[in-house]
C-alpha cells in the first residue's frame, strides 16, 4: 500500500513539474512573440481525416501586426483591420464585409495564432523532434471546457527562437488540422495601408461587395 501511494505521489510531482515546465516554455513565447512590431509567416497547411479518407494540403502566407492581419490562402485574401474582416475572392469578384465580434470567435484565427494558448488550456511537455538540426519541443493543449470542438493541440516550438514551428489540432471527429510554418520574419517593413480595405478600388474592378 505504501509503494503504490510513494508511486502515486511520485507521478503527481512529475505531473506538477511537466505542466509548470510547459507554462514557462509557453509564457517566453508569448513574451517573444509580442516583442515585434509585425511577423511575416509563409505556411504549410493539411487536412487529413483518415475515416472520411479526407486529405488536403496546401500553402499560404499571412502577415500579422498587434491583432491586424492579412492572410493569403486558397486563392482568397482575407484582410482584418482591427473592426471589420473584409474576404476578398478575385475568382468569384466578390469582397464579403463582415464586423468582427471576438465573443463569437471561438477558433485559432490569425490573430490569435501565435497566442492562442494563453486561455482555456491545460498543458504539458510532450516529445521533442530534431528537424534539420533545430530542437522541436512539443507541448500538448488539453482544452479545459469538456465539451469543446477540440479534443487536443500539440504546439511545436524552435526550443532556441522560442518561435512556433508546427501546431497540429485534432477535434472530436478526429479531423487533423496541420500548419508547418516554412518562413518566420519579423519587424518587416509594411505599408501603412496593408490592413486597410478600398472599397472604392474594389467597386471600380467591378467586385460585387456583400456587406452582412
Amino acid at each position: 500500500m505504501k509503494k503504490i501511494s510513494v508511486i502515486l505521489i511520485a507521478l503527481f510531482i512529475t505531473t506538477i513539474s511537466q505542466a509548470q515546465e510547459a507554462k514557462t516554455l509557453l509564457n517566453e513565447v508569448s513574451t517573444k512573440v509580442k516583442s515585434y512590431d509585425n511577423i511575416a509567416i509563409d505556411f504549410k497547411y493539411n487536412l487529413n481525416n483518415s475515416k472520411e479518407n479526407v486529405s488536403q494540403e496546401t500553402r499560404g502566407d499571412v502577415t500579422l501586426q498587434g491583432d491586424k492581419y492579412v492572410l493569403n490562402m486558397l486563392g482568397t485574401t482575407r484582410v482584418f483591420d482591427g473592426k471589420n474582416i473584409f474576404t476578398i475572392v478575385p475568382e468569384d469578384e466578390e469582397v464579403t464585409i463582415s464586423a468582427y465580434n471576438p465573443k463569437d470567435d471561438k477558433e485559432i484565427t490569425p490573430s490569435k495564432m501565435l497566442t492562442f494558448y494563453e486561455k482555456g488550456y491545460n498543458y504539458k511537455m510532450d516529445i521533442t523532434q530534431n528537424v534539420k538540426g533545430r530542437k522541436i519541443q512539443f507541448v500538448k493543449l488539453i482544452p479545459i471546457d469538456s465539451k469543446a470542438e477540440i479534443k487536443d493541440i500539440l504546439l511545436g516550438i524552435d526550443v532556441q527562437t522560442k518561435h512556433i514551428y508546427k501546431l497540429i489540432q485534432t477535434d472530436a471527429k478526429g479531423t487533423k488540422y496541420t500548419l508547418t510554418v516554412n518562413s518566420f520574419k519579423t519587424n518587416q517593413p509594411v505599408s501603412k495601408t496593408l490592413f486597410t480595405f478600398d472599397e472604392a478600388k474594389y467597386k471600380k474592378e467591378g467586385y460585387y461587395i456583400n456587406k452582412i
